[in-house]
């Protein structure tokens, strides 16, 4: 597929204002400017029949990222019936996988095609103090295991009220801050110990600790901590404990962030920002505000956006991120909080969140600024296939020669 006249965003800090992406197969060949278009890739569509798509000026971006939602996992028609989100019959739950609870018929995957999102991060919800394995994956395909880009690809962990009210109400721990913090240190506690015996030797072949194997990627700094905190006293309990075991980790919601930027900076962690469309639904979003993306940038933390669909519908990515910019987000960094930020966040940028040679053929075709609330989406491309195409856009999809 050749894509030409486009205004190309690559994310990298090079954009071509008429510019051309040309995609062998599922994979990014070579993205330029017009006046330098080679004659080799000319060559190779006369001869191949390539397809071409001449955008004539249409912004031409890497697929939007989702860096935190619940497609597929907590399907919006169905309630009690289609929610798979949380396990709350007992607090600590690492051995679950998001990856055994995903439907990809939820329609929530085609509404994200229809924004121009091609890729998210969707996993368990925050009712546990450790909910499970999340997964990072392509929105388009039938068939789960070949819509994964990463699995597992973070280990949840919450904070605050949700794991405290869904127990206490129980009479069973966690009750309160002090126990879901000491629950989640002795749960680590106990992995460092498992790693480091069958680092030794000691742990025989089938005597393996089931739950405790899902600790080892984390343990080891191939997967993040994906923490659900609001508070700020929260933030900086997650922050606290992973220094302690020398983890790594993402910030989810954040919503106090504004309030402990540097804090956060400081630490070195980034954060995904949202939802923030959406009611102050309980005490600790009481200070949920756009802003905080913008104070968390300007201290120098790197930041996503965020739906956490279903709270939050996922197609209103964009306009999350235009909202963030419209309270104090630069604009480069909106963007990039949908694409590169949320990739490199999410341990993914080395196939999406960009467009550069050698990168997955994800790519997003707007009629200008994605933020902007009268952008159309006008192609989705996924793994160097159209996946969605705008009726109303006058240029064709067929097989052109150049």
């Amino acid at each position: 597929m050749l894509i030409i006249n486009g205004r190309i965003l690559t994310m990298t800090g090079t954009d071509y204002e008429k510019g051309y992406l040309y995609s062998k197969g599922k994979i990014i060949k070579d993205v330029g400017n017009m006046e330098e278009f080679p004659e080799s890739i000319r060559e190779h569509c006369q001869k191949d029949q390539d397809q071409v798509l001449d955008v004539q000026g249409a912004w031409v971006m890497p697929g939007l990222i989702d860096a935190h939602c619940h497609v597929g996992i907590a399907e919006e028609k169905w309630g009690a019936i289609g929610d798979d989100c949380n396990e709350m019959t007992t607090p600590v739950t690492p051995q679950i996988r998001a990856l055994d609870g995903i439907n990809p018929m939820d329609p929530a995957f085609h509404d994200a095609i229809q924004a121009g999102i091609t890729s998210l991060m969707t996993g368990p919800g925050s009712s546990n103090v450790v909910g499970g394995q999340s997964v990072f994956m392509k929105v388009q395909g039938r068939c789960l295991d070949e819509m994964v880009v990463k699995a597992p690809a973070a280990m949840k962990i919450a904070f605050g009220e949700n794991p405290k009210v869904n127990y206490g109400d129980k009479d069973k721990m966690p009750g309160s801050r002090m126990a879901i913090a000491g629950m989640l240190r002795e749960e680590l506690y106990r992995a460092c110990q498992y790693e480091e015996q069958k680092k030794r030797g000691n742990i025989n072949p089938g005597e393996e600790d089931f739950r405790m194997e899902c600790w080892i990627p984390v343990l080891r700094g191939e997967i993040p901590l994906k923490a659900h905190v609001h508070r700020a006293d929260d933030i900086l309990t997650a922050i606290r404990i992973a220094k302690e075991f020398k983890l790594d980790m993402t910030l989810d919601h954040c919503t106090e962030g504004h309030l402990i930027a540097e804090e956060i900076a400081e630490s070195g962690f980034p954060a995904i920002v949202g939802p923030d469309l959406t009611s102050r639904s309980k005490i600790e979003v009481k200070n949920m505000s756009f802003k905080t993306a913008g104070v968390l940038e300007r201290a120098g933390v790197k930041t996503a956006i965020m739906t956490d669909h279903p709270v939050s519908l996922i197609q209103y990515l964009p306009l999350c991120a235009g909202l963030s910019v419209k309270q104090g987000l630069s604009m480069e960094g909106g963007l990039r909080a949908v694409t590169l930020h949320a990739a490199e966040i999410c341990g993914t940028a080395d196939r999406v969140g960009s467009l550069e040679p050698g990168k997955d053929a994800d790519i997003a075709v707007f009629s200008g600024n994605p933020m902007e609330l009268f952008t159309r989406t006008l192609y989705t491309i996924i793994n160097g296939n159209i996946t969605f195409q705008n009726a109303s856009y006058s240029q064709p999809a067929g097989q052109q020669v150049l």
